[in-house]
């Protein structure tokens, strides 16, 4: 009954790959994969963040999120497409201290981009103006910054009707930011004080009364993930985690394309030795094989398309690698397959007992594989991952085109096994009889 699931399942999943690939070929849908930067060009810096001025018992994980964030928002407001921003652990063991890794397809001109970046985050509150003649606002500093918030929390509103459990952000302010804000808010009753982040404005809430204590709530329509988000930015956007260069890589488009040209060019060679040793060893199977390596190919690139995956050089050498082991499941069905048959059983007995034979093999090597590419994804840097994660899908689906495919094509070409032919095209090696 699993076999039969699985089965329907990697049809299914086969089905729509190669119905995307027809669609988008006749609607001009084709869009190019996305490629890492080592296929693209472009730039890779590498920073250390200072988490020590950060109070005992701060969320060091939420400060380096926070923090990522704001890069993110500077480099998409540098235009870069497809820019890679993420956090990792310093040193073999994770003990070398916070880095944040910012990598910037298309750039080569790496200054500009270190002159945008390299800055620490800044928080302020900003007093809404209206020129005279406009209709467009404008803010100007009003010198209340964060050092002067103590702290944010998301907290649900406790009261009945429309507002009961809304999501709002509490905010604290320190002595000095409770005296300023206290005289911001006086002179500004029903105006807008927009709350910045690096330049950006990230709230614009409307003064409702004068708040002398201290204490303000933002409310507005929030998802309690959205109150989240608005208060980790308010916190860790006013704490300084300064940021130092590292180290710097360039990688001009011509070595990408290069590394493009020879990963596509390994990949061909791939197919072709595998699927000629298939069909010399295994004669009609080896077909069949070779077919199913097709539709796990087209199943792959389909995958790479909708997810969508971005594809290293790492990547590209998971993707060669998994060919190779695209065909292991078959080897298993095959052999086993010619034991029935040589004990006497008809083809279609034969593949269908191969196959009930074979899958706890094919299980327990594939669910190992996918082991591996889990911890490596996930204690894996950059370049480990990307390896990881195009490994693991192609042993997920290559172990579904094999008990698919192969079960498939093989049942519906079962030949008398007491003719010469059937003997010659079932037999494997050197062998001509069964």
């Amino acid at each position: 009954m699993l076999q039969k699931r699985l089965a329907a399942l990697a049809v299914l999943i086969v089905g729509c790959a190669i119905g995307w690939f027809v669609y988008a070929s006749q609607t001009g849908g084709w869009r190019p994969f996305e490629l890492g930067l080592d296929l693209s060009g472009g730039t890779r810096l590498v920073y250390s963040a200072d988490t020590s001025k950060l109070a005992e018992g701060s969320d060091v994980g939420g400060a380096m999120d926070a923090l990522r964030s704001t890069i993110e928002r500077r480099i998409d407001a540098f235009g870069v497409a497809e820019p890679s921003v993420y956090t990792e652990q310093g040193g073999v063991t994770g003990q070398g201290g916070q880095r944040l890794v910012v990598e910037l397809p298309g750039v080569t001109d790496t200054q500009e981009a270190i002159d945008l970046i390299g800055k620490t985050p800044v928080l302020d509150f900003r007093l809404e103006t209206t020129t005279p003649g406009t209709t467009t606002p404008s803010f100007i500093a009003t010198g209340l910054t964060g050092e002067y918030l103590s702290n944010a929390q998301l907290q649900f509103m406790n009261t009945t009707g429309s507002l009961a459990n809304q999501p709002v952000v509490a905010l604290t302010f320190n002595s000095k930011g409770k005296q300023l804000f206290a005289t911001l808010t006086t002179n500004n009753v029903g105006h807008v004080i927009g709350i910045f982040l690096d330049g950006q404005p990230i709230s614009t809430p409307t003064v409702q009364e004068p708040i002398t204590d201290g204490q303000a709530i933002i409310q507005g329509s929030f998802t309690p993930e959205q109150a989240k988000t608005l208060a980790q930015d308010l916190n860790f956007g006013a704490l300084p985690v300064p940021i130092t260069l590292l180290s710097t890589q360039t990688i001009g488009s011509t070595l990408g394309s290069q590394a493009v040209a020879d990963g596509i060019m390994a990949g061909i060679w791939g197919v072709l030795l595998v699927g000629i040793f298939m069909l010399l060893w295994y004669r009609l199977p080896g077909v069949v094989a070779s077919v199913a390596l097709i539709l796990y190919i087209v199943a792959m690139l389909a995958v790479f398309k909708l997810i969508p995956v971005t594809l290293t050089a790492a990547g590209i050498a998971g993707f060669i690698l998994s060919i190779g082991m695209a065909v292991d499941a078959n080897i298993l069905i095959f052999e086993r397959t010619r034991e029935e048959l040589a004990a006497g059983k008809d083809t279609r007995e034969a593949v269908k007992e191969g196959f009930a034979r074979a899958w706890p093999s094919i299980r327990d090597s594939n669910f190992s594989s996918m082991i591996t590419a889990i911890i490596l994804y996930w204690f894996g840097t950059a370049l480990v991952k990307g390896f990881a994660l195009v490994f693991g899908i192609g042993v997920l689906v290559s172990m579904l085109t094999a008990i698919s495919a192969s079960r498939t094509l093989l049942v519906a070409l079962g030949l008398d096994r007491r003719k010469r032919l059937a003997r010659f095209l079932y037999s494997s090696g050197t062998k001509f009889r069964i």
